[in-house]
């Protein structure tokens, strides 16, 4: 029961956070600051900044923080590592690069992507790169060498980029740069229709894997007795953080520290690892964080505008570091 009533607490502290910082997001902005019953009265009349840009970036953040969290979690989990993440591994780089590759592409001939191109091309560079870590894993056991591999594979694919947009048009060289810096500035409907379709089914998914991936967490001989099929299990749980992933970076572009720091707030904030917790937990945190972090990033220093990722580091950086000093004073003890 006490269990059960803390979980209850946290899903509800959570949950009214959320609800606080995205009716905050659409009231506040460069364009002005507006009350709850503006908003109301603006909103039935259709106004433009309100309908067609603040509330799609709001959910848009909400969404891909959500789902950014959650890829963390599975990649920790698939790792057994507490620093794993897209960012980390450098499975968001891999994707930012194939993503800048396909842009100037069809941009350099007048054709602008759509979102399932976008989707498609974030995908393989994720898959690219996770499959590069999955090599690697195979040589080297330890995790810390597999995690500064991932981060080596990520400055790799980053400099790759740099030198790939460094060729673009001087027209295209600006949006490519605002993207690949982290925002949810260029969030519209059209694209939250796609964003909201993907990241729900993928997180339905994810969700019904809650039961054998409590089971992997205990190790692969216990899931293994438990009736799991490791082998389809682990590829299960690659797609699936590769698809969440990559949708982020597709839309909002790289994004940093939401992977890595939230699953491990939400775990210390619940009491729990449990899976059929955490994951909607996850999805919950990162959304909280991510439209924390947009405010902010919009509100700083308004009107001029921080890229997402410069906020998410001053936040995150600072809980990876506390993970780091824990698991090493666990280790002493």
């Amino acid at each position: 029961m006490k269990r059960t009533l803390r979980y209850s607490l946290c899903i509800a502290v959570l949950s009214a956070m959320l609800v606080i910082l995205f009716f905050l997001s659409i009231c506040m902005g460069s364009a002005g600051n507006h009350s709850f019953g503006e908003l109301i009265r603006l909103f039935s009349e259709g106004d433009p900044i309100i309908c067609k840009i603040r509330l799609p970036r709001a959910a848009e953040a909400a969404i891909l923080g959500g789902a950014l969290s959650v890829s963390g979690y599975l990649l920790q989990s698939f790792f057994a590592n507490p620093i794993a993440g897209p960012f980390v591994l450098g499975i968001s780089s891999g994707a930012k690069l194939t993503v800048a590759i396909a842009m100037i592409f069809s941009l350099s001939r007048g054709i602008a992507m759509n979102s399932a191109s976008m989707i498609a091309a974030s995908f393989v560079g994720s898959l690219a790169s996770m499959g590069m870590i999955l090599l690697i894993s195979r040589k080297i056991r330890n995790m810390s060498l597999l995690v500064v591999s991932g981060v080596m594979i990520g400055y790799i694919c980053s400099a790759i980029t740099e030198l790939a947009v460094s060729f673009a048009d001087e027209s295209n060289i600006i949006n490519l740069h605002n993207w690949s810096m982290g925002t949810f500035s260029a969030a519209n409907n059209r694209e939250l229709g796609v964003i909201s379709i993907t990241v729900g089914v993928s997180m339905i998914l994810t969700f019904l894997l809650s039961k054998p991936l409590g089971a992997y967490r205990m190790g692969e001989s216990y899931a293994e007795n438990m009736g799991v099929n490791v082998k389809r299990f682990r590829i299960y749980l690659i797609l699936l953080s590769s698809i969440l992933s990559a949708c982020v970076t597709a839309f909002a572009g790289p994004v940093s520290f939401v992977g890595i720091a939230v699953p491990h707030l939400v775990k210390s904030f619940f009491g729990t690892a449990k899976p059929i917790v955490i994951i909607p937990a996850s999805f919950l945190g990162g959304a909280v964080f991510c439209l924390f972090s947009d405010l902010t990033a919009r509100m700083l220093f308004a009107p001029s505008e921080i890229s997402i990722s410069t906020v998410t580091a001053i936040f995150g950086a600072p809980v990876v570091i506390w993970i780091m000093l824990r698991q090493k004073s666990r280790r002493k003890s």
